[in-house]
């Protein structure tokens, strides 16, 4: 049986960007397609064409009023940005981080997940073994604007760079990391790096002691961010849900997928907890200009965002997990783009990889 959603239309912003973004998406939209038949759930789809083409014309990756064209959409739906010509801080600062902070996107959540018929580069490894969530915070921490330089090109040249660690922010994190605890092996580990940053992480320490304690359940660890990233490669499946700080959730978050094999089939969302303004899904990979318009880009990292723009972003759960047990079937089934491509597999480019998915649905 499958649920039927008919009551409410959802306005999906879509934002290819740059790159084999503009191949992906279009992929995610032909599946989110077939499970709006499937389930009966209306999509109401408006293309945003931001990128860096639209900096090189206009001077920046989105119109002045940008934030305020997304605003009334339910989710955003971005592909991947960067471009080579236009410097990453660029295309980071003109586009992403304005999307994420104007919408108090505070939660970046990615899930780390050995699949079906992937090895992992750490062997012994068999799909589910690998399982966990990283938890990172989005809006501020270690990527603020806060900073200067003076005596520029003189050899008194000096850069500041602040962090900024607000109580407000710190508690929200790690109370959502502590809540997806809950939601599964009540094991939560924490990112710090205490030991050598002195004022900020053991801030972070003391109000995830505080935090804690009203999540008895919750069996709790920290481990400081370097020997983190041994135990990340070392033990994988011992991890469950880690939250970090902006950076240190940055690094982990990266790790992951490739301690699992590849970012090619690795989502993530930029969530806002309570609703009140649009969570945006996008591939953990970039723009991969070196292929982009080959029908090489793989596909499956998009689609997977899909799924959790329909789990978290719009509460279709049931509609996330056939599109989750989609991926898992067409990798099962030994279909691979090139990036994943092993011997006794079938190679497919992106469209038919995106075929292939329709037929698992």
């Amino acid at each position: 049986m499958t649920e039927k959603q008919n009551t409410v239309t959802y306005k999906i912003a879509n934002v290819p960007g740059d790159g084999i973004g503009k191949e992906v998406v279009p992929e995610g939209l032909r599946v989110l397609d077939k499970v709006s038949s499937k389930f009966g759930i209306d999509f109401d789809f408006t293309d945003y064409d931001w990128s860096c083409e639209t900096y090189a014309k206009t001077g920046a990756m989105m119109p002045e009023d940008g934030i305020d064209q997304l605003r009334p959409n339910d989710a955003i739906f971005l592909g991947a940005v960067g471009f080579p010509g236009v410097p990453d801080h660029v295309s980071l600062w003109g586009l992403l981080i304005p999307i994420r902070r104007h919408f108090d996107q505070y939660v970046n959540l990615r899930p780390v997940r050995l699949l079906p018929g992937i090895e992992a580069p750490v062997h012994g490894y068999n799909p589910g073994d690998i399982d966990m969530y990283v938890v990172r915070e989005n809006v501020e921490g270690e990527y603020s604007e806060m900073g200067g330089r003076i005596f520029e090109g003189t050899d008194r040249e000096t850069v500041v760079q602040e962090t900024v660690f607000t109580r407000q922010g710190v508690d929200r994190i790690q109370r959502f990391a502590f809540d997806l605890a809950m939601t599964r092996s009540k094991k939560l580990t924490s990112a710090t790096k205490s030991n050598g940053i002195i004022y900020t992480m053991p801030y972070w320490d003391e109000r995830f002691a505080e935090n804690g304690k009203d999540y008895p359940e919750v069996e709790t660890d920290q481990y400081h961010i370097d020997i983190l990233t041994v135990h990340f490669v070392a033990r994988p499946d011992t991890f469950d849900v880690v939250v970090g700080s902006n950076l240190f959730g940055d690094i982990l978050s990266d790790l992951g997928p490739g301690v699992t094999g590849t970012i090619g089939v690795a989502p993530s969302a930029n969530i806002n907890p309570e609703g009140k303004h649009p969570s945006m899904f996008e591939p953990v990979h970039g723009s991969a200009p070196d292929i982009s318009g080959q029908d090489k880009a793989n596909p499956l990292a998009m689609v997977l965002s899909a799924a959790m723009m329909l789990r978290t972003g719009l509460k279709l759960s049931q509609a996330a997990d056939d599109l989750e047990a989609a991926v898992d079937n067409v990798l099962g089934a030994g279909f691979r783009t090139g990036d994943l491509m092993a011997e006794g597999c079938t190679l497919l480019g992106c469209q038919a990889m995106g075929n292939a998915l329709l037929n698992a649905l």
